[in-house]
Protein backbone atom coordinates (compact mmCIF):
# COMPACT_ATOMS: atom_id res chain seq x y z
CA UNK A 1 0.00 0.00 0.00
CA UNK A 2 2.24 2.55 -1.08
CA UNK A 3 3.32 5.13 -4.14
CA UNK A 4 6.57 3.39 -6.03
CA UNK A 5 8.27 5.65 -7.70
CA UNK A 6 9.51 5.04 -10.60
CA UNK A 7 11.14 8.51 -12.04
CA UNK A 8 12.14 10.42 -9.39
CA UNK A 9 12.07 14.21 -11.09
CA UNK A 10 13.94 17.54 -10.67
CA UNK A 11 12.79 18.04 -6.77
CA UNK A 12 10.36 16.41 -4.71
CA UNK A 13 9.89 16.13 -1.47
CA UNK A 14 7.38 14.87 1.27
CA UNK A 15 6.20 18.08 3.15
CA UNK A 16 3.99 18.84 5.96
CA UNK A 17 3.14 22.02 7.63
CA UNK A 18 6.65 22.40 9.39
CA UNK A 19 9.20 21.44 12.14
CA UNK A 20 7.95 23.86 14.86
CA UNK A 21 9.79 24.54 18.25
CA UNK A 22 13.70 24.55 17.85
CA UNK A 23 15.06 27.54 15.76
CA UNK A 24 16.58 28.06 19.11
CA UNK A 25 19.04 25.25 18.18
CA UNK A 26 19.41 26.33 14.59
CA UNK A 27 16.54 23.81 12.72
CA UNK A 28 14.95 25.66 10.46
CA UNK A 29 10.49 24.61 9.93
CA UNK A 30 10.78 23.77 6.54
CA UNK A 31 7.12 22.77 5.20
CA UNK A 32 5.11 24.11 1.93
CA UNK A 33 6.61 26.58 0.06
CA UNK A 34 3.20 26.97 -1.47
CA UNK A 35 1.14 26.61 2.23
CA UNK A 36 -2.51 27.58 0.73
CA UNK A 37 -2.23 24.90 -2.00
CA UNK A 38 -0.90 22.17 0.13
CA UNK A 39 -3.97 23.19 3.02
CA UNK A 40 -6.33 23.12 0.09
CA UNK A 41 -4.94 19.61 -1.30
CA UNK A 42 -5.46 17.96 2.34
CA UNK A 43 -9.16 19.90 2.56
CA UNK A 44 -10.50 18.16 -0.42
CA UNK A 45 -9.95 14.71 0.97
CA UNK A 46 -10.68 15.29 4.25
CA UNK A 47 -7.66 15.12 5.42
CA UNK A 48 -5.50 15.96 8.89
CA UNK A 49 -4.18 20.10 7.70
CA UNK A 50 -0.63 18.65 8.92
CA UNK A 51 -1.12 15.26 6.68
CA UNK A 52 1.63 14.73 4.72
CA UNK A 53 2.03 15.43 1.00
CA UNK A 54 4.56 15.32 -1.89
CA UNK A 55 5.89 18.72 -3.40
CA UNK A 56 6.61 18.44 -6.88
CA UNK A 57 9.06 21.29 -7.86
CA UNK A 58 9.39 21.20 -11.95
CA UNK A 59 7.88 18.17 -12.47
CA UNK A 60 9.50 15.03 -14.18
CA UNK A 61 8.07 12.56 -11.52
CA UNK A 62 6.26 9.23 -11.99
CA UNK A 63 4.60 7.07 -9.64
CA UNK A 64 2.91 3.59 -9.47
CA UNK A 65 -0.12 3.11 -7.34
CA UNK A 66 0.33 -0.16 -5.41
CA UNK A 67 -3.33 0.32 -4.10
CA UNK A 68 -6.71 1.81 -4.20
CA UNK A 69 -6.77 5.46 -3.17
CA UNK A 70 -8.11 9.00 -3.66
CA UNK A 71 -5.52 11.75 -4.16
CA UNK A 72 -6.24 15.33 -4.49
CA UNK A 73 -3.67 18.05 -6.51
CA UNK A 74 -3.23 21.96 -5.93
CA UNK A 75 -0.65 24.30 -7.05
CA UNK A 76 1.30 24.41 -10.14
CA UNK A 77 -0.21 22.56 -13.54
CA UNK A 78 2.58 20.01 -13.71
CA UNK A 79 1.10 18.75 -16.82
CA UNK A 80 -0.01 15.45 -14.77
CA UNK A 81 -1.47 12.61 -16.31
CA UNK A 82 -3.24 9.46 -14.54
CA UNK A 83 -2.31 6.42 -17.05
CA UNK A 84 -1.78 9.14 -20.09
CA UNK A 85 -4.69 10.71 -19.40
CA UNK A 86 -4.75 14.77 -18.35
CA UNK A 87 -5.90 15.54 -14.85
CA UNK A 88 -5.98 18.81 -13.73
CA UNK A 89 -4.58 20.38 -10.32
CA UNK A 90 -7.57 21.76 -7.59
CA UNK A 91 -9.31 18.37 -7.90
CA UNK A 92 -9.67 14.50 -6.72
CA UNK A 93 -9.25 11.77 -8.72
CA UNK A 94 -10.19 7.97 -7.87
CA UNK A 95 -6.25 5.70 -8.04
CA UNK A 96 -6.32 2.11 -9.01
CA UNK A 97 -3.83 0.00 -8.06
CA UNK A 98 -1.28 -0.42 -10.82
CA UNK A 99 -2.23 3.02 -11.82
CA UNK A 100 0.72 5.42 -13.27
CA UNK A 101 0.93 9.10 -12.08
CA UNK A 102 3.23 11.26 -14.22
CA UNK A 103 4.14 14.61 -13.87
CA UNK A 104 5.53 16.40 -17.06
CA UNK A 105 6.65 20.41 -17.46
CA UNK A 106 5.37 23.14 -15.79
CA UNK A 107 1.97 24.66 -17.86
CA UNK A 108 1.93 27.56 -15.30
CA UNK A 109 3.36 27.72 -11.78
CA UNK A 110 6.93 26.06 -10.38
CA UNK A 111 5.05 23.70 -7.82
CA UNK A 112 2.42 20.88 -7.54
CA UNK A 113 0.96 19.23 -4.32
CA UNK A 114 0.08 15.60 -4.56
CA UNK A 115 -1.95 14.53 -1.44
CA UNK A 116 -3.41 11.18 -0.18
CA UNK A 117 -6.40 10.09 1.52
CA UNK A 118 -5.28 9.75 5.13
CA UNK A 119 -2.18 11.28 4.56
CA UNK A 120 1.64 9.66 4.07
CA UNK A 121 2.56 7.27 6.49
CA UNK A 122 6.12 8.73 6.73
CA UNK A 123 8.07 8.84 10.54
CA UNK A 124 8.62 12.32 11.76
CA UNK A 125 12.10 13.59 12.89
CA UNK A 126 11.67 16.49 15.78
CA UNK A 127 7.92 15.94 15.46
CA UNK A 128 7.76 16.33 11.55
CA UNK A 129 7.96 14.86 8.76
CA UNK A 130 9.07 18.09 6.25
CA UNK A 131 12.17 17.54 4.35
CA UNK A 132 14.91 20.14 4.41
CA UNK A 133 18.06 19.07 2.40
CA UNK A 134 20.74 21.03 3.81
CA UNK A 135 19.78 20.16 7.37
CA UNK A 136 19.36 16.40 6.60
CA UNK A 137 16.11 16.52 8.30
CA UNK A 138 12.70 14.61 7.25
CA UNK A 139 11.29 13.04 4.05
CA UNK A 140 11.02 8.69 3.74
CA UNK A 141 14.20 8.17 5.54
CA UNK A 142 14.45 11.12 7.89
CA UNK A 143 17.31 12.01 5.98
CA UNK A 144 16.46 14.97 4.36
CA UNK A 145 16.70 13.64 0.99
CA UNK A 146 15.01 14.66 -2.20
CA UNK A 147 12.59 11.42 -3.39
CA UNK A 148 14.97 8.98 -5.37
CA UNK A 149 14.50 6.24 -8.14
CA UNK A 150 12.38 2.67 -6.48
CA UNK A 151 11.59 4.97 -3.09
CA UNK A 152 8.28 3.48 -1.59
CA UNK A 153 6.19 6.04 -0.13
CA UNK A 154 3.44 4.27 1.98
CA UNK A 155 -0.42 4.96 2.30
CA UNK A 156 -3.73 3.59 3.59
CA UNK A 157 -5.40 2.09 1.04
CA UNK A 158 -9.09 3.18 0.64
CA UNK A 159 -11.56 2.16 -2.10
CA UNK A 160 -14.42 5.43 -1.24
CA UNK A 161 -14.00 8.16 -2.98
CA UNK A 162 -15.43 11.38 -3.08
CA UNK A 163 -15.32 13.95 -6.70
CA UNK A 164 -14.37 17.45 -5.20
CA UNK A 165 -12.56 20.66 -6.91
CA UNK A 166 -12.10 23.79 -5.25
CA UNK A 167 -14.52 26.80 -5.41
CA UNK A 168 -12.76 29.01 -8.86
CA UNK A 169 -12.71 31.90 -6.56
CA UNK A 170 -10.40 30.56 -3.92
CA UNK A 171 -7.73 29.53 -6.63
CA UNK A 172 -4.76 32.01 -6.32
CA UNK A 173 -3.47 33.67 -9.71
CA UNK A 174 0.01 32.61 -10.16
CA UNK A 175 -0.10 35.27 -13.06
CA UNK A 176 0.24 38.27 -10.54
CA UNK A 177 3.17 40.18 -10.30
CA UNK A 178 2.44 41.79 -6.54
CA UNK A 179 3.76 40.26 -3.67
CA UNK A 180 2.22 41.38 -0.50
CA UNK A 181 4.61 42.45 2.12
CA UNK A 182 4.37 44.20 5.67
CA UNK A 183 6.96 46.95 6.26
CA UNK A 184 8.80 46.35 9.12
CA UNK A 185 10.97 48.55 12.06
CA UNK A 186 14.14 48.14 9.73
CA UNK A 187 12.41 49.72 7.14
CA UNK A 188 13.47 53.55 8.76
CA UNK A 189 17.18 51.94 7.65
CA UNK A 190 16.51 53.28 4.23
CA UNK A 191 15.64 56.63 2.93
CA UNK A 192 12.71 57.86 1.73
CA UNK A 193 14.04 57.38 -2.01
CA UNK A 194 14.83 53.55 -2.17
CA UNK A 195 11.93 52.66 0.01
CA UNK A 196 9.95 54.15 -3.34
CA UNK A 197 12.33 52.73 -5.59
CA UNK A 198 11.53 49.37 -3.63
CA UNK A 199 7.85 49.11 -3.89
CA UNK A 200 7.54 50.92 -7.02
CA UNK A 201 10.54 49.01 -9.33
CA UNK A 202 9.96 45.52 -10.65
CA UNK A 203 12.81 42.81 -9.68
CA UNK A 204 13.31 39.27 -11.40
CA UNK A 205 13.87 36.01 -9.70
CA UNK A 206 17.74 34.74 -10.51
CA UNK A 207 18.94 31.48 -10.95
CA UNK A 208 20.05 31.48 -7.28
CA UNK A 209 17.05 30.79 -6.08
CA UNK A 210 15.83 27.77 -4.08
CA UNK A 211 13.58 26.89 -1.07
CA UNK A 212 15.78 28.55 1.12
CA UNK A 213 15.40 32.20 -0.41
CA UNK A 214 14.79 33.70 -3.40
CA UNK A 215 17.46 36.34 -5.21
CA UNK A 216 16.58 38.94 -7.00
CA UNK A 217 17.90 40.97 -9.21
CA UNK A 218 16.72 45.00 -9.74
CA UNK A 219 17.81 48.50 -9.06
CA UNK A 220 19.82 48.48 -5.75
CA UNK A 221 18.13 49.40 -2.59
CA UNK A 222 21.05 51.04 -0.62
CA UNK A 223 20.71 51.00 3.25
CA UNK A 224 22.50 53.45 6.06
CA UNK A 225 23.41 50.61 7.78
CA UNK A 226 26.14 48.56 6.40
CA UNK A 227 25.17 45.53 9.08
CA UNK A 228 23.12 44.92 12.55
CA UNK A 229 23.87 42.32 14.97
CA UNK A 230 22.29 39.03 13.91
CA UNK A 231 18.58 38.78 15.17
CA UNK A 232 16.35 35.70 14.27
CA UNK A 233 14.88 35.41 11.01
CA UNK A 234 11.37 35.39 10.11
CA UNK A 235 9.40 33.37 7.46
CA UNK A 236 9.59 35.62 4.38
CA UNK A 237 11.68 38.32 5.70
CA UNK A 238 13.14 40.50 2.91
CA UNK A 239 16.94 41.24 3.89
CA UNK A 240 18.73 43.92 2.03
CA UNK A 241 22.77 42.91 1.90
CA UNK A 242 25.25 45.11 0.82
CA UNK A 243 24.86 44.51 -2.80
CA UNK A 244 21.46 46.52 -2.93
CA UNK A 245 19.65 43.30 -4.18
CA UNK A 246 16.91 41.77 -2.04
CA UNK A 247 16.82 38.04 -0.64
CA UNK A 248 13.23 36.59 0.38
CA UNK A 249 13.90 34.10 3.23
CA UNK A 250 11.41 31.11 3.14
CA UNK A 251 10.79 28.14 4.52
CA UNK A 252 14.09 26.38 4.61
CA UNK A 253 15.76 30.00 5.67
CA UNK A 254 18.41 30.29 8.09
CA UNK A 255 17.46 30.75 10.98
CA UNK A 256 19.56 33.89 12.17
CA UNK A 257 21.38 37.15 10.09
CA UNK A 258 22.93 39.97 9.98
CA UNK A 259 21.22 42.36 6.92
CA UNK A 260 19.22 45.03 7.26
CA UNK A 261 15.48 44.19 6.41
CA UNK A 262 12.66 46.19 4.82
CA UNK A 263 9.68 43.96 5.56
CA UNK A 264 8.67 40.05 5.62
CA UNK A 265 6.00 39.08 3.01
CA UNK A 266 2.98 37.35 3.96
CA UNK A 267 2.02 33.85 3.88
CA UNK A 268 0.19 34.18 1.04
CA UNK A 269 2.48 36.41 -0.73
CA UNK A 270 5.33 34.24 -0.19
CA UNK A 271 3.37 31.04 -1.38
CA UNK A 272 2.46 33.36 -4.59
CA UNK A 273 6.09 33.80 -5.09
CA UNK A 274 6.84 30.28 -4.44
CA UNK A 275 5.18 29.56 -7.85
CA UNK A 276 7.69 31.71 -9.69
CA UNK A 277 10.50 30.45 -11.58
CA UNK A 278 13.79 32.16 -12.24
CA UNK A 279 13.76 35.01 -14.77
CA UNK A 280 10.17 36.08 -13.53
CA UNK A 281 9.42 39.13 -12.61
CA UNK A 282 7.53 40.57 -9.52
CA UNK A 283 7.12 44.02 -7.47
CA UNK A 284 6.06 44.32 -3.77
CA UNK A 285 2.70 45.76 -2.77
CA UNK A 286 3.10 47.32 0.66
CA UNK A 287 -0.06 46.02 2.96
CA UNK A 288 -0.83 46.73 6.71
CA UNK A 289 -0.32 43.81 9.46
CA UNK A 290 -4.38 44.04 9.44
CA UNK A 291 -4.95 43.23 5.92
CA UNK A 292 -2.56 40.41 6.09
CA UNK A 293 -4.19 39.03 8.76
CA UNK A 294 -7.23 39.50 7.04
CA UNK A 295 -6.24 37.83 4.22
CA UNK A 296 -5.13 34.98 6.04
CA UNK A 297 -8.19 34.29 8.34
CA UNK A 298 -10.52 34.75 4.91
CA UNK A 299 -8.46 32.09 3.12
CA UNK A 300 -8.61 29.73 6.37
CA UNK A 301 -12.47 30.50 6.65
CA UNK A 302 -12.87 29.24 3.55
CA UNK A 303 -11.19 25.80 3.93
CA UNK A 304 -12.83 25.54 7.19
CA UNK A 305 -16.27 26.18 5.66
CA UNK A 306 -15.77 23.98 2.77
CA UNK A 307 -14.79 21.26 4.86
Amino acid sequence: MAFNVIKPGILALVQDLGRHGYQHLGVTTGGPMDELAFRWANALLDNNENAAQIEITFGMLTLEAQAATSIALTGADLGATLNGCTIYPWQTYAVKKGDVLSFKQANYGLRAYLAVKGGLQVAPVLGSCATVLREKLGGVRGNGEKLQLGDIIPYQATHTHRSRSVPRLAIPDYTSLDIPLVMGYQSNYFSGLDRANFFGSEFKITPQSDRMGYRLNGRPILSNQQGIVSEGIAYGAVQIPNDGQPIVLLRDRQTIGGYPKMGCVTGFGGGLLAQKKPGDSLRFQSVSIDQAEQKRHLDLARIAQWR
